[in-house]
């Protein structure tokens, strides 16, 4: 539709006064530009004092007005001014707050909900008489003196359909104006249920504990409060909450805020009769009495004066309950829900045909978009209220406003943007919009040529023309009017700035704005300037996960919530796996936990579903949409130009995806580092953990990138992955324990890729280590498993002989004695020991290790008196190569009493143990942890054979 700006004052149909500058400010943020910002254009009647403000909400011309005051008579005045300036007004809106009537038929009426008059009287106008107070029956307040247009008007409102579209537009505004607030965002921001207070009528808002106040004699309806308290808030007082009332419709709004629902904060909104007097109503028992008699939901100040002088409806944020225990923390809020409602009723409003007055016309609007409106879009609407406070061109006057959306591919942005501009389509028709992908210079230039002819700018069609320059020029002529351009897949930095240089092309108008969606961090710093205008998009909460979901199956394919939640949690909350995932569940009709069992069974499976194609309209047909090969363009970018970001994440992708050490990463020039790991960060591929030199690695994106390596070399990457662990592993001790820890999982990951269990010696080297580090943790089982595979593969690359091949045999042996395994574990140590013998000598000291061992594991079989021979040989031996006094020696010595005390030899094991005491406390010294365990009442004891 063509935007009409009007030539003078009677082309003015609509206006909005306020009575509070906190009203007006509101109001004014959802203008969606003004036409005074140089000066007065259109002046007012001699006799008029008001104060206007100008401009255009949606396709109505609208003036707005503030009272110079509260209270009926200065509605009254300012009204009938208004009416003398702008003689052919046929709607008027009186935006602001009220108090609101806590119940309405069987609703309740929660603080943030909108009322809207359908009649308005005036509650303290009438007689009193010496029995009471009797208001005067007037027919002023009686809707039928207006217009049919207006009558008509809220009669829509009181439809379901009517009413259900008033309350889905008014909370949409409502968080555009919140968007839109900038530096007072706070200030609009939701209060939440733990500020929504109703007392009981007769509980009177007062001092507790003051007994030289007036308040502790406050006991009746008509006893008076001090000052103070008038002044106070409840929690200052100590307003007693067992005094407070019950409410159904908060406490499900309660729920909502728990499962962060931006829901919670949207408005219900009200028709009926609203009381309108010149005294704020303060009193919970004298509001009831109102509301039952006159069936009122709320109470304002303004609304009978401009009732008497306009076609009016009063649009009012309910901020208090007309009690006592009034606070102000609703008041902005408030505003800013009778704002959203007033818009949200002007759009709605059917504007006359112009008798007359001169018009302006402006430029044609265009609407160039490849894609229909994504019915199934669901949640991010944090996001899009961000973003529809940016991209329309009137946000920002002095400059062609530049946002990016930024994130991970799959994510969202496209569809992000693609909701975006359909709204602001709706919001503001007279606004062109342009939509150009950025995948490939071809599909740039020939988007630039459908928006040429479509602009029908001369010379587009020719074969030589300069097409993208045409079009750089005509949008950059403020003669076409508002615009918006949708750069899309504005990944490629060589594209955007290299040779072509795309961005050269990109057009200025202070009429116009542009909006990018980007994978790459750098490309969005460099095409938007400003970081303000980088909006980040992330995955998906569960409620947008799980709405996403259902929204293409049944709901008996989603009925085991925990399977579905499983399932989310390995789709990463990635919009476009949970819509591949969604696709393939409604094609095959399987259930959640059916696919979630097909994602956990084997690694190709899972990698297989995750390359399967499906339909998306809402898509590029030339751009696959499977999951595993959506990140190939990046990948093949990130190998191009910047081969060392390549190698990480082909690195990066062989091991667990969290907690990826800095120092684990392949060694390489410090600049050189710090820029590889920024374009994977710039691509969201991996992010950096809040003050650690640590990474996390997407889930989804990690399987892609094995998926990709199968065609490009899995196993070479597999081998240089193992060598490059195998050098940062350090063999695990008790010193250097927080290294091997954090390296561990990951060196887990990368042998799990060996395909062949040969291997090499550096494949045997970091096995060793994995196994000795889960033997020191006391995980046996994975220790068992990892020496199995280490004493094989040294076995056929070193030998069965050799010294490093025996030294898994022994360790292996080790292990299965700590897993009871005594019976394997002496066959394992016998044959240890007889290798041993013959390779290094009856009395080398690994030798004398190893007959330790087996007498060891003798004693765990009862087999004593083998196990005694063999520990008085092997302390023989020792004593003859070591020394007695050597650790091992009396490591020996130890064994023997042990034994000996087993045999029942308590007198002679006795004598041993005080001989090794001694030697201990010689050796190594009196607070030894080794010589203070022979010290311990138990060893005593037990040497003494009490036990």
């Amino acid at each position: 539709m063509t935007a009409l700006r009007p030539s003078c004052r009677e082309d003015f149909e609509i206006a909005i006064i306020c009575a509070l500058p906190l009203e007006y400010n509101a109001v004014a943020l959802l203008f969606d530009e003004f036409w005074d910002g140089d000066g007065d254009r259109f002046g007012r009647a001699a006799s008029d004092d008001n104060a206007y403000k100008t401009g255009r909400i949606g396709k109505h011309s609208v003036v707005l007005a503030l009272l110079p005051g509260m209270g009926k008579v200065s509605a009254a005045a300012a009204a009938a001014s208004m009416r003398s300036s702008y003689v052919a007004l046929r709607l008027v809106l009186l935006a602001g707050i009220c108090g609101g009537a806590p119940h309405y038929n069987q609703d309740e009426i929660l603080l943030g909900d909108v009322i809207i008059s359908k009649t308005v009287i005036q509650y303290d106008f009438g007689r009193q008489y010496p029995d009471g107070f009797a208001r005067k029956d007037k027919t002023e307040g009686d809707l039928s003196k207006h217009n049919k247009n207006i009558r008509t008007l809220l009669a829509t409102f009181e439809t379901d359909l009517g009413g259900d579209e008033l309350r889905k537009k008014t909370a949409h505004f409502l968080r555009q104006l919140q968007a839109k607030a900038g530096d007072h965002q706070t200030k609009y921001k939701y209060p939440g249920t733990a500020e929504v207070k109703l007392f009981e009528s007769g509980y009177r808002h007062k001092h507790r504990i003051s007994p030289a106040c007036i308040c502790s004699n406050c006991h009746g309806r008509m006893d008076p409060v001090c000052d103070g308290a008038l002044a106070s808030a409840c929690n200052d007082l100590g307003c007693d909450e067992r005094y407070l009332v019950k409410r159904n419709r908060l406490k499900a709004r309660r729920q909502l805020e728990q499962g962060d629902n931006n829901e919670a904060q949207d408005p219900a909104i009200y028709t009926g009769t609203v009381a309108s007097g010149d005294t704020v109503m303060k009193s919970g028992e004298d509001r009831d009495r109102i509301v039952q008699k006159e069936g009122v939901i709320a109470f304002e100040m303004e609304g009978a004066g401009a009732w008497e002088e306009v076609p009016c409806i009063v649009v009012k944020g309910v901020c208090d309950y007309a009690d006592c225990h009034k606070n102000k923390k609703w008041q902005d809020f408030a505003a800013a829900a009778a704002a959203s409602a007033s818009k949200a009723i002007l759009e709605r409003y059917i504007q006359t045909d112009k008798r007359r007055g001169v018009v302006v016309e402006e430029p044609l609007c265009h609407f160039l978009v490849p894609f229909g409106r994504n019915q199934s879009f669901v949640g991010r609407e944090t996001i899009l209220s961000k973003l529809l406070g940016r991209i329309w061109p009137g946000t920002n006057k002095d400059d062609c406003q530049r946002t990016a959306v930024e994130g991970l591919g799959g994510v969202g942005k496209t569809q992000i943007a693609l909701e975006a501009v359909y709204r602001v389509h709706e919001e503001h028709p007279d606004c062109s919009i342009f939509w150009v992908p950025a995948v490939d210079a071809n599909t740039f230039e020939n988007a630039y040529r459908d928006i040429g002819k479509q602009m029908k700018i001369a010379g587009v069609d020719e074969d030589k023309a300069d097409v993208k320059r045409l079009v750089k020029t005509a949008l950059s002529d403020e003669g076409s009017g508002s615009w918006l351009l949708v750069v899309d897949n504005a990944d490629d930095i060589t594209l955007l700035f290299g040779v072509t240089r795309l961005s050269d092309y990109l057009p200025f108008s202070r009429k116009g704005s542009i909006l990018f969606t980007t994978r790459n961090h750098e490309a969005a710093v460099k095409l938007v300037v400003h970081k303000s205008g980088i909006v980040p998009v992330l995955e998906m909460d569960w409620s947008e996960a799980f709405d996403l979901l259902r929204k293409g199956l049944n709901e008996s394919q989603i009925s085991n919530t925990k399977s579905t939640k499983r399932l989310l949690d390995f789709l990463a909350y990635l919009p476009l796996a949970i819509r591949q995932a969604s696709a393939y569940m409604d094609k095959n009709q399987i259930s959640t936990s059916e696919y979630l069992e097909l994602c956990e069974s084997e690694r190709e499976d899972m990698i297989d579903l995750l390359c399967r194609d499906f339909d998306d309209p809402h898509r590029y047909k030339e751009i696959p949409n499977p999951v595993a090969t959506t990140w190939l363009i990046s990948f093949h970018h990130i190998s191009k130009h910047d081969p060392l970001a390549a190698e990480y994440l082909k690195f990066m992708s062989l091991l667990a995806e969290k907690d990826i050490p800095k120092s684990l990463l392949p060694t390489a020039r410090k600049i050189k580092a710090l820029e590889a790991i920024g374009t994977l960060k710039a691509y969201a591929f991996i992010t950096q953990r809040e003050g650690q030199d640590s990474f996390d690695m997407h889930r989804l994106v990690r399987l892609a990138m094995q998926n990709w390596l199968e065609n490009e070399g899995l196993k070479s990457c597999v081998t240089s992955a193992i060598q490059r662990l195998d050098q940062a592993f350090p063999f695990p001790k008790h010193e250097n324990r927080a290294m091997w820890m954090k390296y561990l999982p990951h060196a887990q990951a990368a042998l799990e890729f060996r395909e062949h269990p040969e291997g090499g010696k550096v494949d045997a080297s970091l096995l060793f280590n994995v196994a000795e580090s889960y033997s020191l943790l006391g995980q046996y089982q994975k220790a068992e498993r990892m020496y199995r595979q280490t004493l094989q593969l040294k076995e056929k690359v070193l030998g069965k002989e050799h010294p490093s091949t025996l030294s898994s045999m022994n360790n292996l042996a080790l292990v299965l004695s700590y897993l009871g395994k005594y019976e394997e574990a002496k066959q394992m140590h016998r044959q240890t020991l007889q290798l041993k013998e013959k390779v290094l000598g009856k009395e080398h000291p690994d030798t004398l290790d190893s007959m330790n061992n087996l007498a060891l594991v003798l004693s765990y079989l009862g087999k004593y008196e083998e196990t005694e021979q063999m520990h008085r040989q092997t302390l023989q031996l020792r004593e003859k190569v070591l020394g007695k006094e050597h650790p091992s020696t009396l490591t020996s010595m130890m064994n023997v009493a042990n034994t000996l005390k087993d045999l029942g030899k308590y007198e002679e094991a006795k004598q041993m143990h005080r001989q090794t005491l001694q030697l201990k406390e010689k050796v190594l010294g009196k607070e030894h942890p080794d010589t203070k365990q022979h010290e311990q009442p138990r060893t005593c004891a037990l040497i003494s054979g009490e036990v």
